[in-house]
Parts: structure tokens; C-alpha cells; sequence
């Protein structure tokens, strides 16, 4: 297949400092937000319901105003407080979770709607290429019926790539199909919008889908930024507690950081870790006390390890189960463990800690969201 990028400007988005509020609210929907793509980049918002990811993307399109700070695409300010560029002069793209494709237009039709400016042999010609692009280059006179659902998704984005926007947005795309489609989906995608060297922000509440497509993922809650940064910071290295709550498996702990000789020791339940750079100094908390947090996969099966959890809940993963563990403390712990291992619910199994980057946090929250220190 021979790919042709649309996408010939050096193009970036930036927010800065972002404040959408309805009317009637008490709270805003997108409070004091910001961060940028760089030409090319593929961006992913994701949360919980309600955390205004939605209405921060509806915000970029030009379809809400914004009340504080600024949106600027290619270095031009579309949205602030005095200034609005309307969303059809934006020059955006949109990709819809419901497709919107016309049901009496076949597939080509769809394609070449927004290109009724083009004298008919470039029309051809341009919806030839991105249904190409879009792996479709044989489904022309097909109708959205006759398509299956990925295939619909394929031709919706092939209809937002047409007119060469400068900006993609993409809102919950894959929300209709099954899990596996999505997912399959999500990375068919990512190579198409790098492929025809798109910049696209893109929200999902899936954290998979997250992780398959986005180059900077941003975690969204009660309208705050928490966190923008690829998905290997977001686990390892999470900015916030409610980052590190919400991505992946994982509890908090309580622990107590000291010195031992020249090297900082934490201290858990399920024993000392220990070989840590860069961990805070003790003096860090009151009495060195803070919560550590444990993810499913520092959390070790091991028969000889001294110390024993029972199995209180388990799911099964197909390649793993994940164990939710008691403690003698009574505090739990998650676990991933390899399917063969099938232990019994109430069965007590020995396990035990290997933890490569250990995140530390105050004992107690705060209302506003917490920088943590990281071992």
C-alpha cells in the first residue's frame, strides 16, 4: 500500500492554563489545565467519568469557550477569555464514537463529503488516498451497513483525514466495539495517523487503548491535569497519588523510611526494601512515616517466603490470575500470578516484594493533589 501523508505544515497544539465552566456550575469542568503536542504527536486524555476530558476536547474544537488561559494551534491563540476562532475556521478534524457516516452514501461518498471545493479528479484522487491509507482502498461503493464496525471506524477516520486538518480529535472512537476489536483497533490507528504524520488528541476511558496509541497521555480528574507524560512515567513514576491510584493494579501501604549506614531502607509489611536510588530522606516525613505504593507486579508468589497472605479474591486473565491478598496486618495487596498457580479462595500462599521503583507518598491526603517523592 502506498501511503501519502496529508500533513505537509509543522504543526503543534498548546493549552495553557485552560477554564471552561457551564453555566450554573459551581466548579469548573476544565480547571486551570495545560500542555502541548508537538507536531506529529498523538495525545490521550483519560479518567473517570465526569473529570472533563470530554469538555476539554470540545474546548480545542472551538465548540465550548474558554474562560481562562488560552488554546493555541500552529502558535495562533483560537481560544482565551477576548478571543474565540469559530470551530469551522479551526481547521480540526473530528472522529465521533457513534462514526456519523451517512447511511444512504457509500463509502466514498462519505469520504469525499468534506472535499466539494476540489474539482472532481482531485476528489478522486485525494478520497483513493486516505482510504488506501486507512487499509480500505477496495470498499468504495460498499454502504455503512454492509461494513463491519472496525471497518465503519476505518472510514469515518479516512473522512476526517481528507480535508488535511491540521488537528485530529477523537472522542471515545472504539467505545461501540468489542474489547478485542478495540484494542486491535487502536494500534491499526496509531500506525495510520503516524503514517500520514497527523497530530491527534484523543480521549478513551480505557487505559489499554491509552497505552496502545498515545505518545503523551494526560490523566484527567474533577477537571485538573494531573499528570501528562508517556504511559511508562504514568505507572512507574505517577505525579500524583490519584495517578498512581488510577493507573493499573495497585494499594497503598503504610511504611517508614530510615537510614541504614549510607542508604535509605523502607520499611513494609511485607518486609525491608532495600538498593534504592534517589529515595527521600526520612526527614522527608514526620518520623520518616508515609504510604508506599505496591503494584500487582512487585508483589512476588514465592512458597518459602516467610511472609503468608490468603487468596480473598482472584480473576482470571487467560496468562495470569490476579489475587487480591490478606494480610495477617489486614491490610491487602494485589497480585499477578501465572495461571498455572491456581490457588483456592482462603488458600494462604507465601509472596513477598520485589519492587524496582518505589513511590512513596504522605500518610495523609490532601484535598488538593499531592507531588510524591519516588525511591
Amino acid at each position: 500500500m502506498r501511503i501519502v501523508s496529508i500533513y505537509n505544515e509543522s504543526m503543534f497544539l498548546d493549552v495553557s492554563q485552560l477554564g471552561v465552566r457551564y453555566a450554573g456550575s459551581v466548579k469548573p469542568a476544565v480547571d486551570g489545565v495545560s500542555f502541548s503536542l508537538q507536531a506529529g504527536e498523538i495525545g490521550v486524555l483519560i479518567g473517570p467519568s465526569g473529570c472533563g476530558k470530554t469538555t476539554l476536547l470540545r474546548a480545542v474544537a472551538g465548540l465550548e469557550r474558554a474562560q481562562a488561559g488560552t488554546i493555541r494551534l500552529a502558535k495562533q491563540i483560537v481560544s482565551s477569555p477576548s478571543a474565540h476562532v469559530p470551530a469551522e475556521s479551526r481547521r480540526i478534524g473530528m472522529v465521533f464514537q457513534d462514526y456519523a457516516l451517512f447511511p444512504h452514501l457509500d463509502s466514498a461518498r462519505n469520504v469525499a463529503f468534506g472535499l466539494s471545493h476540489l474539482a472532481p479528479a482531485q476528489r478522486d484522487r485525494r478520497v483513493n488516498e486516505v482510504l488506501d491509507l486507512v487499509g480500505l482502498g477496495d470498499i468504495h461503493k460498499r454502504y455503512p451497513h454492509e461494513l463491519s464496525g472496525g471497518q465503519q471506524q476505518r472510514v469515518a477516520l479516512a473522512r476526517a483525514l481528507a480535508p488535511g486538518p491540521r488537528l485530529l480529535l477523537l472522542d471515545e472512537p472504539f467505545s461501540n466495539l468489542d474489547v478485542e476489536m478495540r484494542e486491535r483497533l487502536a494500534h491499526e490507528v496509531r500506525g495510520i495517523l503516524k503514517a500520514a504524520g497527523a497530530t491527534a488528541l484523543f480521549v478513551t476511558h480505557d487505559q489499554l487503548e491509552a497505552f496502545a496509541i498515545g505518545d503523551r497521555i494526560g490523566v484527567m480528574h474533577e477537571g485538573r491535569l494531573h499528570q501528562w507524560d508517556d504511559a511508562y512515567a504514568l505507572y512507574h513514576r505517577p505525579a500524583t497519588r490519584f495517578v498512581a491510584d488510577f493507573i493499573g493494579h495497585g494499594v497503598f501501604t503504610q511504611a517508614r523510611i530510615e537510614h541504614r549506614g549510607t542508604h535509605a531502607v523502607v520499611h513494609t509489611v511485607l518486609g525491608d526494601l532495600v538498593d534504592l536510588q534517589e529515595c527521600p530522606l526520612p526527614s522527608a516525613y514526620p518520623g520518616g512515616l508515609c504510604d508506599v505504593l505496591l503494584r500487582a507486579d512487585d508483589i512476588v508468589h514465592d512458597d518459602h517466603a516467610p511472609v503468608k497472605a490468603e487468596i480473598i479474591r482472584k480473576a482470571f486473565r487467560g496468562s495470569e490470575f490476579l489475587y487480591t491478598l490478606r494480610l495477617l496486618t489486614g491490610e491487602t495487596v494485589v497480585a499477578n500470578v501465572p495461571s498455572h498457580h491456581d490457588h483456592a479462595l482462603g488458600e494462604w500462599i507465601g509472596i513477598r516484594a520485589e519492587v524496582d521503583h518505589v513511590v512513596t507518598f504522605p500518610r495523609e491526603a490532601s484535598d488538593l493533589p499531592e507531588t510524591i517523592s519516588q525511591c
